[in-house]
């Protein structure tokens, strides 16, 4: 019996690349020197593909991908694929969100504390001599007490929301739609940002979000607010949040994330008042194996006619 062929735009990790290749024909477009033409000779062949979020899918490309049944996404985020096209097409369609949650969470926690406490700053304050030359670290603020507003209530919001109560914050949020959960639930962002000394940002990105997080949000959130997003770059503008940073009407900021990967706007790398981290939320050896595992058992699920694992739907 043939195996199935399989179009690999971007590879996963070595253990489940090796899964890949003893159960389908791979057809390496990430290694291709001429892609369209590689795509156009094996496209058609194709009944699955496997790739993640920074690889672009779109409604063209898969005109070349008549016989494609199922993409198989190992990362959370997807907005480089065209997801209502799949669903036109009555292409399956699975994301790997359900193995990074806490992992994403703790990144959440670390940059909310980081920036807070002024980690980065204090620990130059001790490594340059500062603290000898110019006696004890200016006093800050304390967490407890402080209002936690998450932008987005999926799975990794409630992970946040679960990691912040032990910390004894008050803890709001925004989703579609309200959740049985004994969290403030705030219908508009504007609202939130308002509200919270804290506005972690975990939206999808893609067009629907894109420069959510605005000046006026920002504004909202005030000068002594601190942004965190481990969502996407394009969730915030960056040129405001730049701008609000600069001007002290934002104290801090906590970022994953940013417009322009990866070499950020040096205006944001520069500020003072920022804690960077390089788009590693998930970037552990644990997380990054269980959703390339995800890929291996979403697209065997497909093949051998079970439930996929992970399916996500297309936007209503």
């Amino acid at each position: 019996m043939s195996k199935p062929d399989i179009l690999v735009m971007y590879p996963t990790r070595p253990h489940a690349m090796a899964k890949l290749q003893d159960a389908y024909t791979l057809h390496r477009y990430d290694e291709a020197r001429d892609r369209e033409a590689f795509l156009a000779e094996h496209g058609p062949k194709c009944r699955g593909v496997v790739t993640n979020g920074h690889a672009a899918l779109t409604r063209d490309m898969l005109d070349h991908l008549p016989n494609c049944e199922i993409v198989a996404c190992a990362s959370a985020g997807f907005e480089s694929i065209d997801v209502a096209a799949l669903a036109d097409h009555g292409i399956a369609f699975t994301n790997t969100s359900a193995a990074l949650y806490d992992d994403v969470a703790d990144a959440a926690l670390m940059l909310t504390l980081a920036a807070r406490r002024e980690l980065v700053q204090a620990h130059a304050y001790v490594q340059t001599g500062a603290w000898g030359e110019k006696g004890p670290y200016p006093l800050l603020s304390s967490l407890a007490g402080k209002r936690a507003g998450i932008l987005g209530f999926g799975t990794i919001g409630a992970a946040i929301a679960e990691r912040f109560a032990p910390l004894k914050l008050t803890i709001g949020y925004t989703a579609r739609s309200k959740k049985d959960v004994a969290h403030r639930y705030f219908a508009d962002p504007m609202d939130l940002a308002d509200w919270a000394d804290i506005l972690v940002v975990i939206v999808p990105g893609g067009a629907e979000t894109d420069g959510m997080v605005d000046a006026a949000m920002l504004a909202a959130l005030g000068p002594t607010g601190t942004l965190v997003n481990v969502a996407r770059g394009s969730v915030v503008d960056e040129a405001a949040l730049i701008d609000a940073l600069e001007a002290g009407k934002l104290g801090s900021a906590g970022l994953d994330v940013y417009r322009d990967e990866p070499q950020p706007d040096p205006r944001l790398t520069g500020l003072p008042n920022v804690t960077l981290y390089p788009h590693h939320a998930s970037g552990t050896v644990e997380t990054r194996d269980a959703m390339a595992q995800l890929v291996v058992e979403n697209l065997a699920a497909h093949f051998e006619g079970r439930s996929l694992l992970t399916p996500v739907s297309a936007p209503a």
